[in-house]
């Protein structure tokens, strides 16, 4: 597939922010990954009590915050049912904003992430907004539009809580000025369901509709389920298996026919989620060192690009980077030898 770098078609997603160098949904995370060249900041977004958007992994916040430390808070401490999972912890739907702010971040993968460990209780949990404001500080800054890639979370089960996330959303944007077909950066909206992007249609974004590797996601990786999400969502971010699967073994097997079906039914693709650590990487991938120590990730990379992703999820915005650099590179100096040393068509 012909890539002219000049105009950076394989955009690079900083999953969670730079969660590989910093505890995830942090401000630090967040910026981190615009400043390692991520070109679109993501976040998770669940509401709190009070119907304010932060931005966590989940509704159920002990995993990911110091609140089971908390005395004050551990009458919080429930049970409660999301898409069919049962859970038991601490929900962001039980504490107000401020009660938030109290909180303060911790790493996810512990026991792989063991220098982001180091980190817990330093960061705070942020708000749709301030994420906002510092993308459009790092877009100064840094001189290159850094844009703003929320997903609302299980927004069926907000729903069902009084708490609808695509209503805040969309007034956030709007005074934020990021809807239109000019917002002030870039701007992609992402859900699991398809019936909250439908919602977010207003906006005037780019809608992506994701898509897990359980059996009932297999009609939308059909040419007619493509054609399908064609009618509700601009592009999709499907598993990283789905277009590349994994035998039996682990090992990668023979690329499916997704990445050039969804462009033929109009689609970007953005697949997810690229992680450079061996815990991670498929077996062939992985270097002889431990879990959390890093394998040969741009192979991995270069495998997706060659197959023609229009973007990728990563928690190593600087390796996603590095490696669409030296590919672009590569491109364009095959294509310029292959023209005789002419510039672009």
């Amino acid at each position: 597939m012909r890539r002219n770098k000049k105009e950076n078609p394989i955009k690079i997603i900083s999953h969670r922010g730079a969660s590989g160098h910093r505890p995830e949904h942090t401000l630090a995370s967040y910026e981190l990954g615009a400043r390692h060249g991520g070109d679109f900041i993501e976040m998770d977004l669940v509401a709190t009590k009070d119907g304010r958007l932060i931005c966590r992994h989940e509704s159920e916040i002990g995993e990911t915050t110091d609140v089971a430390d908390r005395p004050e808070f551990a009458d919080r401490r429930t049970t409660r049912t999301i898409d069919g999972r049962e859970i038991t912890g601490f929900f962001a739907q039980d504490f107000t904003l401020a009660e938030i702010k109290t909180l303060r971040a911790r790493e996810r993968l512990q026991d792989v992430r063991t220098m982001n460990a180091m980190m817990d209780g330093t960061y705070e949990v942020p708000t749709l907004e301030e994420v906002i404001d510092l993308a459009f500080s790092l877009t100064a800054e840094l001189k290159r539009p850094i844009g703003i890639y929320p997903e609302t979370k299980h927004p069926s089960y907000h729903v069902s809580q009084g708490l609808e996330l695509e209503p805040p959303l969309i007034a956030a944007l709007k005074a934020a000025g990021l809807t239109g077909p000019e917002p002030r950066v870039p701007v992609f909206l992402q859900s699991f369901e398809a019936e909250s992007l439908r919602k977010l249609a207003e906006t005037g974004s780019p809608l992506v509709f994701l898509l897990g590797t359980e059996e009932h996601w297999r009609h939308y990786t059909t040419p007619d389920g493509l054609a399908e999400v064609a009618s509700f969502a601009h592009a999709i971010g499907p598993a990283k298996t789905l277009i590349v699967p994994l035998g039996e073994d682990g090992d990668p097997v023979e690329p499916t026919t997704l990445v050039d079906d969804a462009h033929e039914a109009g689609l970007l693709v953005h697949p997810y989620t690229f992680r450079s650590e061996n815990h991670f990487l498929p077996g062939p991938l992985r270097s002889d060192g431990g879990p959390g120590d890093y394998g040969s990730f741009a192979a991995e990379y270069e495998l997706f690009f060659e197959l023609g992703v229009d973007g990728v999820f990563t928690d190593f915005s600087r390796h996603a980077f590095l490696v669409r650099e030296h590919f672009l590179d590569t491109a364009q100096a095959a294509q310029n030898g292959q023209g005789g040393g002419g510039g672009d068509d």
